[in-house]
């Protein structure tokens, strides 16, 4: 494995998550609250609770933390923040939360601590950010869940890079009308703020209907200069005639020279247990392969469902060959 590689692994940490009261109880930044619990009922929104959800996101901030410093002590220098640091943040305007002052101080000290400590933190907006869909409540919603992720990453004194990746997916096809949807879809993606494009980037797909390495690259590289997060695992679905050699390296043309390219890496759950019944797409639970860098320096967000164990037992294989047991 080179060792100018860096894994990282994906929102939750079970190690912190599963950890007992005695030792100090469960570390988490996904407290949300139940949509009817904090809008009591209305759609006025002077009647919602949110003090209720600022509460929740202040102890979200203030776990992250503990995420960042759990990361530093085990040597972990990459980190997908989720989504849900501030619950039902398309709802409102983020200065909006009693907490807000509270918040926003506890963030830039997370962000502090990342820039202290070389901890790179980027971000994956889920699937219903579809900038290219038809359908305009769509596209807005998309953009106001954009830039709230854009906004978190200020709050943390983040400069707008790529360095703090938004990483989403083109989101389909539409009956296979690529030129169509990448219209839209840079169309949407001219209407976000600066300091959101800065951040946003694109991700292949694992179907042969939707977008391949390839495709983003002439739809949308070659059109807006938008960088392509290369996933190991999608490429196998969709190769598109490239060799996972040469779609990487493709990929790796669209970063700039001062931001380190990022991947994501998993493998195929149905071939871990041996079971034909699970979805080839879906992911492990841990990763038995060496992932194959070609002697590139990358970054790498290990998506196997048991998040940071899976990196421990990773790189206790392969990158210190069972001579350092960090867990």
């Amino acid at each position: 494995m080179n060792e100018n590689v860096r894994l990282g692994y994906a929102c939750v940490n079970m190690t912190l998550t599963n950890r007992p009261k005695k030792l100090g109880g469960r570390v988490t930044t996904s407290r949300t609250a139940r949509k009817v619990t904090w809008q009591n009922g209305s759609i006025n929104p002077k009647d919602w609770d949110l003090h209720l959800l600022g509460e929740r996101t202040l102890l979200n901030a203030n776990d992250l933390l503990h995420y960042l410093e759990w990361n530093k002590e085990h040597k972990i220098k990459l980190f997908r923040l989720g989504s849900e640091l501030f619950p039902w943040h398309d709802q409102y305007e983020l200065h909006q939360l009693p907490q807000f002052s509270e918040i926003a101080a506890k963030l830039i000290e997370c962000g502090n601590y990342a820039r202290k400590y070389g901890i790179r933190i980027t971000t994956h907006p889920g699937p219903f950010n579809v900038l290219g869909s038809p359908k305009l409540d769509v596209v807005e919603r998309t953009i106001i869940s954009l830039e709230r992720h854009s906004e978190t990453f200020d709050l943390m004194g983040f400069e707008p890079s790529f360095e703090n990746k938004i990483n989403i997916h083109v989101g389909g096809s539409y009956g296979g009308d690529f030129d169509g949807t990448s219209k839209r879809w840079i169309a949407g993606w001219h209407r976000l703020s600066d300091n959101c494009k800065a951040r946003l980037v694109l991700e292949n797909d694992d179907k042969e209907s939707m977008w391949s390495t390839r495709m983003l690259y002439d739809y949308f590289y070659k059109n807006i200069g938008i960088p392509i997060t290369f996933d190991y695992h999608h490429h196998t679905f969709h190769p598109d005639e490239l060799t996972e050699k040469e779609a990487l390296e493709l990929a790796r043309s669209t970063w700039p020279d001062n931001v380190r390219q990022c991947c994501h890496y998993s493998e195929s759950r149905a071939r871990e247990y041996q079971d034909p019944k699970i979805r080839k797409q879906a992911h492990s639970d841990y990763i038995k392969d060496e992932i194959n860098t070609y002697g590139l320096d990358l970054d790498i967000v290990i998506e196997a469902k048991a998040k940071e164990l899976a990196l421990l037992e990773y790189r206790n294989i392969y990158q210190y060959n069972n001579k350092r047991v960090l867990i």
